[in-house]
């Protein structure tokens, strides 16, 4: 199986990259843009919130605890790796496909 650009299989889970909009209209999982999936988040981008918005909305969308939702790279930037521990790529293609947004 080829996996999208941003997606990116590893053991323990997967790695996503991702491009963040913040103060966005609404929260939302957009669809690729090159090697990134694009997220908009209503947070500003300030005191983390933007950061801990992107985190809960993945874990919403992908029906698991926030716990398993880690951003490993990207800290202070709009261009970001988030860690997706114990969920299976599958998961992350079916539950993500921009076909279901």
């Amino acid at each position: 199986m080829t996996l999208p650009g941003y997606l990116r299989a590893q053991p323990g889970g997967v790695l996503l990259s991702i491009k963040v909009q913040p103060r966005a209209a609404v929260n939302e999982v957009g669809a690729p843009l090159g090697d990134e999936l694009r997220v908009k988040v209503t947070a500003p981008p300030a005191d983390n919130a933007a950061n801990e918005a992107l985190l809960r909305l993945l874990a919403e969308q992908l029906d698991c605890p926030r716990r398993q939702v880690e951003l490993v790279r990207g800290q202070t930037s709009r261009h970001k790796v988030v860690k997706l521990r114990g969920i299976a790529v599958g998961t992350v293609l079916t539950r993500l496909a921009p076909e279901t947004l």
